[in-house]
């Protein structure tokens, strides 16, 4: 199985720094910023030569994620397992991992990301930030008579 994890481009900041929550009303409206617009599309042009027809493409429901997703300009499914600070688990159940067939595509939110990077690649939660816009391509696969999750590429959209 492949699993793409997309991170939104860069959105507006919180308009409530002071008491604004991940996933409150506010924060699931912020929009990605003009720069986080050409982030989004960067990375959807390299991204849509390297996907397969069948991809399946999942996103969060926050502005930002939809806008991101859009991007790629291909049909998507909006979850709300995707949300800010959702569970890994949640995530992972949702994309069929390590049993689905297809390639999926998540654009969604740190740290929930991030966790479910450290937990397939069994590295500590904190070790895995991830940068706005960034990609991870990771892929299940047999080895030895073992299972093994292979990173087959990192990407940022500064450096395509």
């Amino acid at each position: 199985m492949e699993l793409i994890l997309w991170r939104h481009a860069e959105a507006q900041e919180h308009p409530d720094l002071a008491h604004g929550q991940p996933g409150d009303a506010l924060d699931l409206a912020r929009k990605l910023t003009p720069r986080g617009e050409k982030q989004a599309a960067r990375m959807a042009a390299w991204l849509d030569r390297q996907l397969p027809d069948g991809a399946r493409i999942f996103a969060s429901p926050a502005q930002r994620t939809e806008q991101t997703a859009l991007a790629l300009g291909r049909k998507l499914k909006l979850r709300d397992e995707l949300l800010p600070e959702g569970d890994p688990l949640a995530l992972l159940e949702l994309v069929q991992w390590p049993h689905g067939k297809s390639p999926v595509v998540v654009v969604g939110h740190q740290p929930t990301l991030g966790r479910v990077i450290a937990r397939l690649l069994h590295l500590n939660e904190e070790d895995c930030p991830m940068k706005k816009g960034a990609l991870w391509w990771l892929r299940q696969r047999e080895r030895n008579s073992a299972m093994q999750t292979v990173i087959v590429t990192v990407q940022t959209p500064e450096l395509l």
